[in-house]
């Protein structure tokens, strides 16, 4: 089973990642959705794909990054340059030229996901400034080869919601 975490939005707060990472261990791999606005080569970020996002500025961060975990290929970018505020179209239009099975991004620091034409798109939330509701969030991504299952949890490890979304 694959199992990720993603965060975003954190916005200077260099001791939040370093605390959901540590309670977190137990993940295939960390993703940062971008506005760390930490360095490039912060050492929070060792072992984690990161992105540019609009309030970051070390010119060392890609705007987006391809992995592939499990056989699943991954796309994740900020969002800020896809204008994830308003609509989600740009942004699947890349996801299928890169044939993603998963789409990571931030920037509107509301947390969501949802399932568009058998692609899992998640935004985490903010673990600094969240939007759209006051708990502070990241996302854990599960999937057992049939099934997608994303939760949301508080900067304090609680659960906030859980949903799963079949592929068959």
């Amino acid at each position: 089973m694959m199992r990720i975490l993603v965060m975003s939005d954190t916005h200077g707060d260099a001791t939040v990642i370093e605390r959901v990472v540590q309670h977190e261990q137990d993940v295939d791999a960390v993703f940062h959705c971008g506005d760390s606005e930490l360095s490039f080569g912060a050492t929070e970020f060792r072992n984690m794909y990161k992105v540019r996002g609009n309030c970051d500025y070390d010119k060392q961060f890609a705007d987006d990054v391809i992995a592939e975990i499990d056989g699943q290929t991954i796309y994740m970018t900020h969002g800020h340059l896809y204008n994830v505020k308003t609509t989600l179209l740009p942004l699947s239009y890349r996801s299928a030229e890169v044939s993603a099975n998963i789409v990571l991004f931030g920037h509107s620091h509301l947390l969501g996901a949802e399932l568009i034409d058998d692609t899992l798109f998640v935004n985490p939330g903010s673990l600094r400034l969240p939007r759209g509701r006051k708990e502070k969030s990241y996302a854990i991504i599960e999937f057992d080869g049939a099934k997608w299952q994303v939760t949301f949890k508080t900067d304090t490890h609680e659960n906030i919601s859980q949903t799963s979304f079949s592929i068959f």
